[in-house]
């Protein structure tokens, strides 16, 4: 009796701190957006090269930290005719990586605890270097073929004359309300309203580290056995299963950051592992098109359409033509298990990782360009 109590208490302790996990989140992505948002606006208005356009997308999403925003601000300027269709694709490649820093934020909380941390940097950037390796991939071919434009178009034709649609995130609507408070409170608190998006960004960031420390610490120790059994078993071998239960979820709520983050303690806690985690994060990534879709059918514009349409058939392409060929899959889990073990050496390189990958390089190739013209 003594222990199921004692079970009851950890599986409440562990869901009131996932809301504040789901909170913290939420409020990092208030705080990125009052700083970089109308930065994100300008910087996407004047690109026309490229592949300064793919650096765009990546510094942008990484600066907003969702890129089902950039790529809504990207459907809406390709309907009012700012950007065109040719124009924005590189953007929305660029935005699929600069969505993945969110993963590698999320295991930077168990910095303190190398062990934990090893495992949580081998999830949090495993999809990271599956989406550099797509763009590596697709990036040129759509250059020389133009073959996600003319694919696009053609499912423009067929899905068109479809009316708007709306949906809202279960996520959201959970989160918003602490967030909106929390957001109003330093709103109000100070006069700056930078310094009060610092604020936000701080508060969040010692939510995410203390809900992380506690979610990993209680599943460990109630779930690790059961989960580890259910996880070989089901998701291991069963990928394709695995693969639309997270695309169905990520639908749902409208983040593939949100899926992915939530793994990031099971990993930590030795519960998931990198290669389990793979199909998981396939599905999310086809999931969290739904968001650009349904803002480009709101919008009934053929252009935004297709723009949408691309970000979807980029990631299918990475599920059903890059993911199953054996030796292209092996890469991306190497190369996040080496950063792993790199960060559990010196961790301080996991945290240069993503000021380069994220920040420095495109800002710098951004800047070269804009003094080159």
């Amino acid at each position: 009796m003594a222990n199921r109590l004692r079970n009851l208490i950890k599986i409440i302790v562990v869901f009131i701190f996932l809301y504040l996990f789901l909170v913290s989140i939420g409020l990092m992505g208030v705080a990125f957006k009052g700083f970089g948002k109308e930065f994100a606006e300008n910087l996407i208005r004047t690109t026309s090269d490229p592949l300064i356009g793919l650096f765009i997308g990546i510094l942008t999403t990484s600066i907003v930290q969702s890129s089902s925003t950039v790529t809504s601000i990207v459907v809406g300027m390709v309907a009012s005719g700012v950007l065109t269709v040719s124009n924005a694709i590189p953007i929305v490649m660029g935005a699929n990586i600069g969505t993945t820093v969110t993963g590698v934020l999320v295991s930077i909380g168990h910095f303190g605890r190398r062990e934990e941390f090893r495992r949580a940097v081998a999830g949090g950037t495993l999809d990271g270097f599956f989406k550099i390796m797509c763009v590596c991939i697709l990036f040129p071919l759509e250059l020389s073929t133009g073959f996600l434009e003319k694919i696009a178009t053609h499912m423009t034709c067929i899905f068109g004359t479809c009316s708007g649609v709306s949906f809202t995130s279960p996520v959201k609507l959970a989160t918003q309300p602490a967030v909106h408070l929390i957001r109003d409170m330093f709103i109000g608190l100070f006069a700056s309203s930078q310094l009060s998006y610092v604020m936000m960004l701080s508060i969040s960031l010692i939510l995410l580290f203390a809900a992380l420390y506690v979610i990993t610490k209680q599943m460990g120790s109630l779930v690790a056995k059961r989960a580890e059994i259910v996880l070989s078993n089901v998701i291991g071998r069963h990928g394709i299963l695995a693969i639309f239960v997270t695309m169905i979820f990520t639908a749902i709520i409208q983040s593939s950051s949100i899926t992915i983050a939530l793994m990031i303690p099971l990993l930590a806690a030795g519960i998931l592992n990198v290669e389990a985690m793979y199909p998981l994060v396939m599905g999310a990534n086809v999931g969290t098109t739904v968001t650009a879709i349904l803002a480009s059918l709101a919008t009934g514009s053929i252009p935004a359409l297709s723009v949408a349409f691309v970000h979807f058939i980029f990631n299918i392409i990475g599920v059903c033509f890059i993911y199953p060929i054996a030796i292209l899959r092996r890469i991306p889990v190497f190369l996040s298990k080496s950063l792993g073990n790199i960060g559990f050496r010196k961790r301080r390189y996991v945290i240069l990782y993503v000021l380069v990958v994220f920040f420095i390089i495109p800002a710098l190739l951004i800047m070269v360009s804009r003094l080159l013209k």
